[in-house]
């Protein structure tokens, strides 16, 4: 009877410490609740990076993408759209002086002198932050931020770089003054971001687990406010003409 309790006791020991050990190792193995958390936390990026997903996501505003090739780097993200997050704001542009000085300067001048004034205004249209590179292709972000901003009154087309229009207008140039026309135009502003979706899926025999990620950009496009041309003609800037005096 003693021996076989004594055995016992000795096995019971032996389980115990086995136990212990095993249970010691996989505390070792498991990470924290908080590392876990923050290694399943998506990382940061900046918005060119966040804007080159965009550039390769399978859909840009709705629209199926297609990559050119089928060689490196595949779709980034599920998904890239744009959002307007603000009304459409309006501003006057900077004064700009359109035209040649008209002088009322010689030394027996006594009275104003009248003349017909001519000048021209061109006044360049937004692109976008990251825009710039994709002048003149429908598809893609460029497509998905023109469509946005034609989708309001008075805009013009991305695709084109300037309005114009030229100016006339009679005045009279003071005694001892020079004479020029100015034209401030009417501005607007369209604000906004480009949100990056990639959409969550579960594990696979194939694939890992992905949890869904989102990602934002801010985005901004300037341009004028555009009066419509006569038939078939271009659009002219909207603004405020008039003229003004600096001495001789």
């Amino acid at each position: 009877m003693g021996n076989r309790a004594l055995r016992n006791t000795k096995i019971k020991f032996s389980t115990t410490g086995a136990a212990l050990a095993a249970g010691g190792l996989i505390i070792a193995m498991v990470p924290s609740a908080e590392a876990a958390v923050k290694a399943a936390e998506p990382k940061k990026k900046t918005p060119e990076q966040i804007m080159r997903m965009c550039e390769r996501s399978r859909f840009i505003n709705g629209e199926r993408q297609y990559l050119r090739n089928s060689f490196g780097t595949g779709f980034l993200a599920d998904s890239c759209e744009f959002i307007q997050t603000k009304p459409m704001e309006f501003f006057n542009g900077p004064k700009e002086k359109t035209s040649i000085d008209y002088a009322n300067c010689e030394p027996n001048s006594t009275e104003p002198t009248p003349v017909s004034l001519q000048g021209a205004i061109e006044v360049a249209q937004g692109r976008g932050k990251y825009t710039s590179t994709q002048q003149g292709f429908a598809a893609g972000i460029f497509g998905a931020l023109n469509a946005s901003w034609v989708h309001h009154q008075g805009t013009l087309d991305l695709t084109v770089k300037a309005a114009g229009t030229t100016l006339t207008d009679k005045d009279k140039v003071p005694v001892g003054k020079v004479l020029y026309m100015t034209f401030v135009p009417k501005m607007q502003r369209m604000t906004g971001i480009w949100r990056v979706k990639i959409d969550a899926r579960e594990q696979s025999t194939v694939i890992p687990a992905q949890r869904e990620e989102i990602y934002e950009a801010p985005e901004v496009v300037e341009g004028p406010v555009v009066l419509d041309g006569a038939a078939g003609a271009p659009g002219r800037p909207a603004g405020i003409r008039g003229s003004d005096t600096a001495d001789c």
